[in-house]
């Protein structure tokens, strides 16, 4: 390739869409400049999975985009380009071991996801990507073309720009929302950002029973405007200083929307292999054992001892109650509490504390089968940034890696 022909590429933002965006370009033939802010690349990716980085879903396309929440369809050329299969290879192809667990989630064999990240800025440098710790203050394009690119150190000019900086979510990571300004400023439209896969605030003080971690329990989230259940699933939840939070409460935070105070009711499940009639006898059967004693001190094989003090409450029978004088009346409250215990959401935690940042910059604007903008020449977009998310499991990440394969690839061809 003669080197008129080589594109002079900037990519801002040095996460797995920053990283997979340069190094397809990079294959493609084109000079790469990749600005990261942070001393280091990968900063957000080295901390998922609690740092163990869940790299992708074991799953076909079709299953992959039931996963993907906002705008599935926008993903279908990108997933088809750059599928969960393409992204095993990738990685094993550069040394990394995998293996998949429970939920088809697919995990480095070390459990490290510093190798996820090592691995992905090792060949990225090995392409030859100039890697700039800079701050990028802002993008300039001339009649609806891309020019260049301004940072704390000075200007350049490029060919094209890929906006990979994340989205609003773990602003410590430098995920601070400033791809959203510089869209805006090309008058690219980015819809509300709004917190996703985040844990809830709940009414009730729960700060008693912090630490708490419920398996194979059921949770449902009641819309109380609808009286319909807008999710339920099987898992594991905990809780917190401030509510509940763990697997089911981030899957289900997705289902929430237009959040207020009392709109929803978390309701769990303590005992789902159980119908009401099996689970009745079985109390009866505990109760049985345990005659001469407090209620508080007579459900101990039921739940975890942490948290019953707390369901004792809301079942509305006083503690010290002997165990032969509770009514059937009574014994069928707590029956039904725990099958259903009620939590009041009173909102979600900050946009900060979630994993990933639902809206972002409208799939209008973006033509799907580049991840170029529609407006702009030469601006294309990979990741967060996207108003694209997805539940948890390796899929956030995938889109990701199929989005920045994606824009690396034409971002890198001529004109």
């Amino acid at each position: 390739m003669q080197d008129y022909e080589r594109r002079k590429i900037a990519v801002i933002g040095a996460g797995p869409a920053g990283m997979m965006a340069s190094i397809y370009a990079l294959q493609n033939g084109a000079d790469v400049t990749l600005f990261e802010k942070n001393d280091r690349v990968g900063k957000k990716l080295a901390i998922t999975g609690k740092g163990r980085c869940n790299v992708t879903n074991d799953c076909d396309n079709s299953e992959f985009l039931k996963n993907v929440i906002s705008n599935p369809k926008f993903l279908y050329a990108s997933i088809g380009n750059f599928s969960t299969q393409d992204t095993k290879d990738f990685f094993e192809g550069l040394g990394v071991k995998l293996k998949t667990e429970r939920g088809r989630r697919v995990f480095p064999v070390s459990d490290k996801a510093s190798d996820i990240v090592m691995a992905l800025k090792r060949y990225m440098l090995d392409l030859g990507c100039n890697l700039k710790h800079e701050r990028v203050v802002g993008i300039s394009a001339e009649n609806s073309k891309i020019k260049g690119v301004k940072t704390d150190k000075g200007a350049y000019e490029f060919d094209a720009v890929i906006l990979a900086t994340g989205g609003a979510s773990y602003q410590g990571t430098g995920s601070d929302g400033d791809g959203y300004r510089f869209a805006k400023s090309l008058g690219i439209e980015v819809t509300p950002l709004i917190p996703s896969l985040v844990p809830l605030e709940t009414v009730e003080d729960v700060y008693e029973i912090m630490g708490v971690s419920l398996k194979n329990v059921t949770l449902k989230i009641r819309n109380n405007e609808t009286g319909k259940i807008a999710f339920e699933e099987l898992g594991e939840m905990l809780f917190t200083h401030y509510g509940i939070s763990g697997p089911l409460v981030l899957s289900a935070s997705c289902h929430m929307s237009n959040m207020q105070r009392g709109k929803y009711t978390a309701l769990i499940d303590f005992k789902p292999a159980l119908d009401e009639k099996t689970l009745d006898i079985r109390i009866l059967n505990d109760f049985s054992k345990n005659l001469n004693k407090d209620f508080v001190n007579a459900i101990g094989a039921l739940l975890p001892s942490k948290i019953i003090p707390f369901v004792v409450e809301k079942s509305g029978i006083k503690p010290d109650t002997k165990v032969n004088n509770i009514t059937k009346a009574q014994r069928l409250a707590f029956l039904n509490t725990l099958k259903s215990l009620s939590l009041e959401i009173k909102g979600f935690r900050s946009l900060n504390e979630a994993i990933v940042t639902s809206g972002g910059i409208d799939t209008r604007e973006i033509n799907p089968s580049t991840m170029e903008s529609k407006k702009i020449k030469g601006l294309y977009f990979a990741g967060e940034i996207i108003d694209v998310d997805a539940y948890t499991g390796g899929y956030n990440l995938q889109i990701a890696f199929s989005t920045g394969a994606l824009a690396g690839t034409h971002s890198a061809w001529a004109d």
